[in-house]
């Protein structure tokens, strides 16, 4: 490079523009104040039943939130220490390592949403990892 090349700016260079719409402080910043917020996205349409034998005993889908895929989870591990009737089979079987693989999902999803849930999704999960933990201590006792 010559020293002239020095002297000169690059003005190849980059700009870093911030385009967050909120402050650190989780304040609106003022050149978002205005602009429209998007709407979130909408619910899934449900699919429509293929035949008018199945549009009798269709339901449609619920929505599915954090919630719902807790209640789930909690629902599979109750049917493997049966405690429910399997929801296919209708038969009563207790699968002890399936149950407790389940609490362990449980476990880590409150581990890892840590902070990020409100109030009645904390208490949900709490309490349901609580009943599943104690079910689960009952019957491994009784196992052994």
């Amino acid at each position: 490079m010559s020293q002239h090349e020095d002297e000169q700016p690059d003005k190849r260079g980059f700009k870093v523009e911030d385009r967050r719409r909120f402050s650190e402080s989780g304040e609106v910043r003022p050149e978002h104040r205005d602009a429209p917020v998007q709407p979130a996205a909408a619910e899934p349409t449900p699919i429509p039943p293929q035949s008018p034998a199945e549009s009798a005993t269709h339901t449609p889908p619920f929505a599915m939130n954090f919630s719902t895929f807790v209640i789930s989870l909690s629902t599979q591990a109750l049917a493997h220490l049966g405690e429910i009737p399997h929801p296919i089979d209708n038969q009563v079987a207790v699968e002890l390592g399936a149950a407790k693989q389940l609490i362990d999902i449980l476990g880590i999803l409150k581990d890892k949403t840590k902070g990020n849930l409100d109030a009645a999704e904390s208490a949900l999960l709490e309490s349901m990892l609580y009943d599943l933990r104690i079910k689960y201590v009952e019957h491994a006792r009784g196992r052994s």
